[in-house]
């Protein structure tokens, strides 16, 4: 933490010139918490006390509910912190300004000089008290569709804040919704994109790879992993279990490829197809790393999952390498980022026959060449392979 320069009164820029700022100044920055804590800086250099300052959003995100950004004096970068969903059964939230401001409230003041037996009762104002605070607000954030945020002030001058401090600070309330919510859209187009498509893909269609038929053949390997008598798992038990099976497998095996520099195209049903490019030389050891990392993660998943009745998962995965097309497929409304091509349909046969096999992992001899040095694997044989003419040489990995 730096400490801000000190302040020259007479030579400060007024409110106005940080509302220029806010206004003019601020479009080529893409992070709302740099924004913030530069606000706040402009802030206290144009004579408001400010020594604290909070800024929460929501946001659409598979994991969290929010984001909350805290600035305090010394401060030159804002502090980030993501907010679970369940933020909202839990102490700090419930009586907090936020819960007041969540339920409808237009303003929370707070005089933290006065006796605390006379305020309000929270931990979040003792915290300040604490820290010498002398004066706290909080106001909803606007934002367009009646989507409420809340950002709030406090101050360690004696008395508080003045009347001016705060009609300065709510003229600026409008525009920082303004700039808030671009960026807002922004990295909710974004979360939505690495979610749904991935991060690869998403960060393409972000760059404008928008038009049905753009693509890009890239070498690769792919690994697609299906479950093994899901219908019979969907059939015979109850949704929300189906929903937390699925999503306990999903999770053992994606995040080991992710760790591995794979990406995940798509989730189909029970099954995901996952590519590691080549344009990582260590791509194909990757993969089977990741493999590696996978199966044990569904070793402790049927381990729990025994604990409670359930019955173990069986699964198979098929590894191929070759060229793909890479890009966009669809209609003329609905477009799909994926991969297709010979090598594609060749990893989808590989995950077929595990099961006639009994092997949980078949592996090309196109891939295995790129990896046979480095690892264990059992030469299975040759069999035929749907739409393929000619038999492949398969392998097996136990790792």
């Amino acid at each position: 933490m730096n400490v801000p320069p000190s302040i020259d009164h007479v030579t400060a820029p007024s409110d106005s010139e940080v509302l220029h700022w806010l206004t003019n100044d601020t479009r080529d920055e893409r992070f709302l918490d740099n924004i913030f804590a530069e606000l706040c800086l402009r802030l206290q250099r144009a004579g408001i006390p400010a020594k604290r300052a909070t800024l929460h959003v929501m946001i659409l995100h598979p994991q969290w509910l929010g984001s909350r950004i805290m600035w305090a004096d010394g401060m030159r970068e804002a502090e980030l912190r993501r907010v679970d969903y369940d933020i909202r059964e839990r102490s700090e939230f419930v009586g907090s300004p936020a819960n007041e401001i969540n339920d409808g409230a237009a303003e929370v003041r707070e005089n933290l000089e006065r006796d605390p037996a006379l305020g309000r009762k929270h931990a979040v104002y003792d915290e300040m008290r604490a820290k010498g605070l002398t004066d706290y607000v909080a106001w909803p954030l606007y934002h367009t569709l009646g989507k409420r945020h809340l950002v709030t002030f406090a101050t360690d001058k004696r008395g508080g804040f003045d009347d001016a401090h705060i009609d300065c600070l709510l003229k600026l309330l409008p525009v920082l919704a303004l700039v808030s919510e671009i960026r807002l859209k922004n990295r909710l187009a974004r979360t939505l994109l690495e979610t749904y498509v991935g991060s690869h893909a998403g960060e393409l269609v972000l760059a404008g790879a928008t038009r049905r038929g753009s693509g890009t053949t890239v070498h690769a390997a792919i690994m697609i992993c299906d479950l093994r008598d899901f219908t019979a798992i969907s059939d015979n038990w109850p949704r929300d279990d189906v929903i937390d099976l699925l999503n306990d497998y999903f999770d053992a095996m994606s995040e080991p490829i992710a760790r591995h520099g794979g990406e995940i195209l798509k989730f189909i049903g029970d099954g995901l197809l996952a590519i590691f490019p080549l344009s990582n030389p260590s791509a194909c050891a990757n993969l089977l790393h990741a493999v590696t990392k996978a199966r044990r993660a569904m070793v402790a998943l049927n381990q729990r999952n025994g604990e409670t009745g359930r019955a173990p998962l069986n699964y198979g995965i098929g590894v191929h390498v070759g060229d793909v097309m890479y890009g966009n497929i669809g209609s003329r409304t609905r477009l799909d980022f994926t991969v297709i091509g010979p090598a594609v349909n060749m990893a989808a046969r590989l995950e077929t026959l595990t099961k006639q096999l009994g092997r949980t992992v078949l592996l090309s001899r196109a891939f295995a060449d790129f990896v046979k040095s480095d690892f264990d694997l059992e030469r299975v044989g040759e069999y035929p392979v749907r739409g393929f003419n000619d038999p492949i040489e398969l392998f097996a990995y136990h790792g």
